[in-house]
């Protein structure tokens, strides 16, 4: 079974094609709006999720993997316009 390189799969989603919406694919953006590395969480979502620390100082695993329990609660809908990208 060959794996695509580059691309991050889970339950389906394809967080590299989320973020590229979400954060123009920047894993490390902070613009101060209250949303936080590739996936823009809020820091309560990150920290309820099994974060620590800030998203964007977050490795894009990291943030992987917080993004994966947050679909398991809330679905695909925490991100109302770029979970369709994934």
């Amino acid at each position: 079974m060959a794996l695509a390189t580059g691309t991050a799969n889970a339950d389906g989603v394809n967080w590299d094609a989320v973020a590229a919406c979400e954060s123009g694919g920047n894993w490390g953006i902070n613009t101060g709006n209250g949303y936080y590395g590739g996936l823009q969480f809020t820091m309560g979502t990150w920290q309820s999720n099994g974060g620590s620390g800030s998203p964007h100082n977050a490795s894009r695993e990291e943030q992987i993997r917080v993004a994966n329990n947050v679909l398991q609660t809330q679905g695909i809908g925490a991100w109302p316009v770029c979970g369709t990208h994934g």
